[in-house]
């Protein structure tokens, strides 16, 4: 009895041990990060551990006691899953650097796009500051095939013409060809393109539908525009992400995300975002502008011009849209903000870019200005919330197209060692409308594919560990 005691007591041992200790081949891990709050809005974990890191995953969520080759004390601090923003511009060296001080693992291009999907990862090969990607867009598409002049936006033809129904034919195919490419979604900006009409718009949807790829859109004319929206991606099948709902909806923001919640309840796939700023940014040269002649003196003023950080007016607003360029929009109230920011319904998704020093604060702060503004200061998100709408969200919106998503936006053993390291207590933007190219404070650690990008405050200027995310590619 005795002995027979002995080895049932000995297997029990063995069974929760193999249970608590991390599974390694050598008793070490690339890096270690120790001591901090792990928190992992998929799971819901919310407690210390000690987290272990190697060949670019996570294989370890422990509170054992663990080494490697680089150790982390994270204690005092948050281990959260690396942030996904599924709405930025400046896939470039500096708008990546700015990325990944606010935490930001992977960001996506996926309003505006591209008409060269095979091209545009070309570009980026070879590894990035974070891991990158990008749709196939309406608007760059309709550029190229309406021979519109314009370098980013339509300043042309793409905007102010109707497409015949050969062009119309020309932008599926080509739509078409950029999905077979890779693109991990459909972009459309029917704010800029406003000659499109719904036929037009039904075509590609249709396209995004036949892949079960998401259709992100930028509405034209707010609450009328988003039924518009829905009303096609419900008609065609496409899913649907309403881009930065906050813009859009402006005065109207609540009764936008009720349209949208009422699309939801009703079974359909449909999805937002926002980004927790008061004035946005935009091409002075696009169609959001036709009728600049028209305005009143002192709306001229609530514009200024991002290179310079002046405030326009009648005279210099005509001579920039002649020029063309970037300009910030102060049209919005910080009530409207909130509604947005803290409405369940809403991922964040900065739309910003930093180029050559310049831009929107978005481009730098918008995650730190979550944390530090909405959840710590006015308290109108919880922590985990907060997270929840920067990772797992995100990941879940493209994952069923883009499989690689399915192991981002995860803090969990296997998950991909994308990882945000910051201090709740201290984590806020810098940044202003004047001085966008400030990074925030409070991030110090981030890893990229288990790469330090960020480390001790301080960007790791040779580390360029991110990588291309994209759907497959068909074979035809």
């Amino acid at each position: 009895m005795g002995t027979k005691l002995f080895i049932i007591l000995s297997v029990v041992a063995l069974g929760l041990a193999s249970c608590t200790q991390p599974e390694t081949s050598d008793g070490g891990f690339d890096v270690v990060v120790l001591g901090g709050r792990v928190m992992d809005p998929e799971s819901g974990l919310d407690a210390v551990r000690n987290v272990g890191i190697r060949d670019g995953r996570i294989e370890a969520i422990t509170e054992d006691a663990i080494e490697g080759e680089r150790v982390i004390d994270a204690t005092g601090l948050v281990i959260a899953p690396g942030f996904i923003d599924l709405h930025v511009h400046g896939q470039h060296d500096e708008g990546f650097t700015f990325m990944i001080r606010d935490g930001v693992t992977s960001g996506l291009e996926l309003e505006v796009g591209t008409g060269d999907v095979a091209k545009w990862y070309e570009q980026r090969e070879g590894g990035q500051r974070a891991h990158y990607g990008v749709s196939v867009g309406h608007i760059p598409v309709r550029m190229i095939v309406m021979e519109d002049p314009g370098d980013f936006l339509p300043s042309g033809a793409a905007n102010s013409e109707e497409a015949s129904q050969e062009q119309i034919e020309e932008m599926a195919r080509r739509i078409t060809e950029g999905l077979d490419q890779g693109a991990v979604a459909v972009g459309f900006g029917m704010a800029y393109t406003p000659a499109a009409t719904l036929t037009e718009l039904e075509t590609m949807m249709s396209v995004a539908a036949e892949r079960n790829a998401s259709a992100h859109i930028h509405v034209r004319g707010g609450l009328q525009g988003l039924i518009e929206a829905i009303e096609t991606a419900k008609k065609t099948g496409a899913p649907l992400h309403i881009v930065h709902a906050n813009s859009s909806g402006g005065a109207e923001t609540p009764a936008f995300l009720a349209r949208i919640e009422e699309a939801r309840a009703a079974g359909q796939d449909v999805t937002t975002e926002c980004y927790p700023y008061s004035a946005g940014q935009t091409r002075i040269e696009s169609a959001l502008f036709d009728d600049w002649e028209s305005w009143d003196d002192e709306r001229f003023g609530i514009h200024q011009w991002v290179a310079t950080g002046e405030r326009l007016t009648r005279e210099n607003f005509g001579h920039y849209r002649e020029q063309g360029g970037s300009v910030i929009i102060h049209s919005r109230t910080e009530e409207m903000t909130r509604a947005a920011v803290e409405n369940p319904l809403t991922m964040i998704a900065s739309d910003g870019g930093i180029s050559n020093g310049r831009g929107h604060p978005r481009g730098s702060g918008t995650y730190s200005r979550v944390l530090g503004k909405y959840v710590r200061e006015d308290k109108a998100l919880t922590l985990m919330d907060a997270l929840r709408k920067m990772t797992i969200e995100p990941a879940r919106r493209l994952e069923t197209y883009v499989p690689a998503m399915q192991n981002k936006g995860r803090l969990s053993v296997g998950a991909d060692a994308d990882i945000t390291i910051f201090n709740p207590d201290t984590v806020i933007d810098k940044s202003t409308y004047t001085h966008s190219a400030v990074p925030p404070d409070g991030i110090p650690y981030v890893l990229v594919n288990g790469v330090l990008v960020v480390d001790e405050g301080e960007l790791v200027p040779d580390a360029h560990p991110g990588r291309a995310i994209r759907a497959a590619q068909s074979s035809s």
